[in-house]
């Protein structure tokens, strides 16, 4: 059984709470008619009873006296308590003390998914219902345009800490100059490195009936509390706080939220009301163009449908879109082409590492039907000379990753061509990351790294780092520097590359080695773009491509 701490032992947790009550309010998410009950609430989530804040007793004639406001802006005639500076405000702080005290009285375990769950409920108390969020964004949507609409909700989502600010500001993010342009790197400090095998054998089979959610992509999550590792089914992350809008995409109920651990900016996802397996074909690329139809400052794209090639979650349909513009979509154009049959669609292939052909047409029909036309010929296509197998004892290898964007008033469609086919000497796949790279990146080529942005594990900050003072450290000692290398345990994975570094830059120093290490991983994550694309960039894969856009 709970048990419940009395306040007045516990004058921290009432001003904590009180804090929270008035972040909330001066954050527009909670109305100032409703700060008592949010006080009483949060107070009782964590388990503790006893008098009120000290501040109500004065003010709360006030509060009654008034009539209540519907707006979103803050009346402080009306408010429980004086609203703070919420510049200042630590909401991270106060949030993990309440959390603490919830566990304390029993509210939960012990444990980081405990705490959070706790923290995750709290943060539910102070923000508005899903049925309001909905409205409100349908209301500025209708009124002020898509723009306002997406800003509201995504302030909202920072503010109620779905959308994790304070784990992303962790992150290390730098953007390097390639011989493919400016390609974007982040170490992610919040998710761990996924192997690839397990990506594999856990995505691509839907979930059993008897768990819920049957995903983390799920409708069910909205207001869901999690679990833990020792509980049914396993640990689940709380989402008392995730919000949804409804849209509606291909004449289907779909919804839009945020991406809790964002990659870029304003890092959205668009999922499937139903709970069914990913797939690429006209039907979900013309969801493409209604969401970009209904958001046209917004990219959105989909991962492929196929394991090794696909994203970390294939056992639900969803897109990732976001206010991004990534480095594949300032790639230029190197050479046009036509396409029998869709005179209204311009054709090229982008200069990028990966495969990848751009169609642009204001004629959104005709656009539909020449990608479909493309990933038609694309589903069956071999070519043995570049190691492309279409099938092979009955599985499907080849798919692609569609891109949408709007460009004035027209449409672009860009065309990832993909190939999840595997041997002996390359097992996790012939396109996908070879070996000689895994020290730096192992994990899927998705969606987002298509594009140009890596993800990279949180091993790396102090790998990396190992690898940065051991150059700085030998300095034109080449011997003692692979030694060194060698035998440590952060760096060995390092070694090879590392070396390699070291004899291109003898420059090397403490003022400029992270600039020449975060180049070099740049360039790794280069090489690992030109490993997932199916027809290289020399004579032999220029030939190969032609052979394919022949075809079409």
């Amino acid at each position: 059984m709970a048990v419940e701490t009395d306040t007045r032992t516990a004058p921290a947790l009432v001003e904590d709470t009180e804090a929270l009550v008035r972040y909330a309010v001066a954050s527009g998410m909670l109305a100032p008619e409703d700060e008592t009950w949010a006080y009483n609430a949060v107070l009782e989530c964590v388990g503790a009873t006893g008098p009120g804040a000290p501040h109500a007793a004065e003010l709360l004639a006030d509060q009654y006296a008034i009539a209540p406001t519907r707006d979103l802006g803050v009346d402080e005639s009306v408010t429980m308590f004086e609203l703070p500076d919420c510049e200042g405000f630590d909401l991270e702080a106060a949030i993990e003390r309440v959390a603490a005290a919830g566990v304390a009285a029993g509210r939960d375990e012990d444990t980081p998914s405990g705490r959070d769950r706790i923290a995750t409920r709290v943060m539910d108390i102070l923000m508005p219902r899903p049925s309001e969020v909905s409205n409100m964004f349908a209301e500025l949507y209708d009124e002020e345009g898509p723009e306002a609409a997406t800003d509201w909700f995504y302030r909202l989502c920072c503010d109620a800490r779905y959308v994790r600010t304070a784990a992303i500001a962790k992150n290390i993010a730098w953007t390097s100059p390639t011989s493919w342009g400016d390609l974007e790197i982040t170490i992610n400090l919040s998710k761990p490195e996924k192997d690839p095998k397990a990506i594999a054998a856990a995505g691509a089979a839907p979930a059993t009936g008897d768990v819920y959610p049957a995903c983390q992509l799920c409708m069910e999550n909205e207001g869901y509390r999690g679990r833990g590792a020792g509980e049914a089914h396993g640990s689940h992350p709380a989402r008392q706080n995730l919000r949804i809008v409804p849209v509606t995409l291909g004449d289907e109920h779909w919804g839009l939220q945020y991406s809790p651990y964002a990659y870029f900016n304003e890092h959205c996802i668009a999922m499937s009301a139903e709970h069914r397996l990913m797939h690429v074909d006209r039907e979900n690329m013309g969801r493409l163009l209604d969401f970009v139809d209904l958001f046209p400052h917004y990219f959105v794209g989909s991962n492929a449908d196929l394991p090794i090639v696909g994203g970390s979650i294939l056992s639900h349909d969803h897109f990732q879109g976001g206010r991004h513009v990534f480095p594949m979509m300032k790639a230029p154009v190197e050479n046009a082409f036509e396409l029998a049959g869709y005179p209204a669609v311009s054709c090229g292939v982008v200069r990028w590492p990966l495969s990848v052909l751009k169609l642009t047409s204001t004629d959104r029909e005709q656009l539909l039907d020449a990608a479909a036309h493309v990933l038609d010929v694309w589903r069956g296509w071999t070519d043995e000379a570049a190691g492309v197998i279409a099938e092979s004892d009955g599985e499907a290898h080849n798919t692609i990753t569609p891109v949408a964007r709007r460009e004035g008033d027209g449409y672009v469609l860009y065309l990832a061509l993909r190939c999840n086919i595997a041997t002996e000497e390359h097992p996790l796949g012939v396109f996908h990351p070879h070996a000689e790279w895994h020290h730096i990146k192992k994990e899927n080529i998705g969606l987002i790294e298509v594009m140009g942005l890596a993800i990279l594990p949180p091993r790396l900050v102090e790998e990396l780092g190992a690898v940065e003072r051991m150059l700085v450290e030998h300095v034109g000692e080449p011997e003692a520097l692979a030694v060194a290398l060698d035998t440590d345990p952060l760096t060995a994975s390092h070694a090879a590359w590392a070396r390699e570094l070291a004899a291109a830059h003898p420059e090397v120093s403490a003022e400029n080695v992270e600039e020449i290490v975060r180049g070099g991983v740049s360039d790794v994550f280069g090489h690992v773009l030109e490993d997932a694309g199916v027809y290289k960039w020399d004579d032999a894969g220029r030939a190969g491509l032609k052979r394919f856009i022949d075809a079409l």
